[in-house]
């Protein structure tokens, strides 16, 4: 049976932009998460948030509106606002390590605390009918952390608890625990996705063989730095296909040309994609030489030039 394949939610890359080209050019992912709404104590949703889960802009997507908050109000209020829009499921990001998150008692911060943990839960599942999925680290400072939050969340109807294999200290940094992850699948009863360190097919191989009850897997870092990944995966094969470079940059140009004209000026643009540059470069044969190439282009039109010259570098 083919793996449920999801795209985790990543601030700053996985907007409705991204997720449209990515679906139309590679595929293999069933379910786009929203990057998560966050109100910062003012019940009002900015209009990027706006933008990004407006029906309009999201035609062909299956997606998921995700939000981050340590308050019931807030979450309230979320519900209500994505509910209107027609979406039927929220998660709620207990994920994010960013110490300006986690040290206001949200994301994986919050995992420590499962009094408040079950005081949102509760106010969400008696005033709304909306569909509850969880996003998690497995702790922030312990893995004992989510073991003790089970205690809370199987108390509710959640629709599963996908969960990064780390800790919120360790941000991005060392190995994924993979026995902390077994851990969590012997002392919970909801559906659990996997997530953490899914960057080839090997990998996503590894996986599935030590962990046969799970059938979900989340995809983060890894789709961005290779977004043939999820479509390798489902046709069970490590073999690119032949057009492998003229589609990647075709979906850069793509993307290049849609935040272009969103963000309006030549140094965001250039912030923008250097972000993505940084997982991008991954997929080549050198990485940091690839990177290094792109950063020096000092406007647009060396920016066009560097690129065209890094991706006719793997055509040979």
């Amino acid at each position: 049976m083919s793996p449920t394949l999801l795209s985790s939610p990543l601030q700053g890359f996985t907007d409705f932009r991204f997720r449209n080209a990515f679906h139309h050019f590679f595929g293999g992912i069933d379910t786009f998460y929203a990057p998560y709404i966050r109100l910062n104590g003012k019940l009002k949703i900015k209009q990027s948030y706006q933008n990004d889960l407006q029906p309009e802009n999201n035609k062909m997507l299956t997606v998921i509106p995700q939000v981050m908050t340590n308050s019931a109000v807030e979450f309230l209020f979320v519900v209500d606002y994505v509910q209107n829009l027609g979406y039927k499921e929220l998660n709620w990001n207990l994920g994010c390590p960013y110490p300006m998150v986690t040290k206001s008692g949200m994301g994986s911060g919050l995992i420590c605390m499962p009094e408040k943990i079950d005081d949102i839960l509760n106010q969400v599942h008696t005033k709304t009918n909306i569909t509850v999925s969880m996003k998690m680290r497995m702790g922030y400072e312990s893995p004992n952390e989510i073991i003790e939050s089970f205690k809370v969340l199987d108390q509710y109807p959640l629709k599963n608890v996908a969960i990064h294999a780390r800790l919120g200290k360790q941000l991005y940094k060392g190995g994924v625990d993979l026995d902390g992850f077994q851990n969590c699948i012997n002392n919970t009863k909801h559906k659990l996705y996997y997530n953490g360190d899914i960057t080839d097919v090997t990998s996503f191989r590894d996986r599935q063989q030590r962990f046969p009850s799970i059938d979900h897997y989340m995809i983060g870092r890894g789709l961005i730095a290779d977004p043939f990944l999820p479509q390798m995966i489902k046709n069970n094969t490590s073999e690119y296909p032949t057009d492998r470079w003229k589609t990647f940059k075709a979906f850069h140009d793509t993307i290049y040309a849609d935040y272009d004209a969103y963000l309006q000026g030549p140094t965001p643009i250039k912030m923008k994609m250097l972000g993505f540059w940084e997982y991008f470069s991954k997929s080549f044969s050198n990485p940091q030489k690839t990177y290094k190439k792109i950063k020096k282009a000092t406007n647009p039109h060396k920016y066009q030039a560097a690129v065209a010259e890094v991706f006719a570098s793997e055509k040979s």
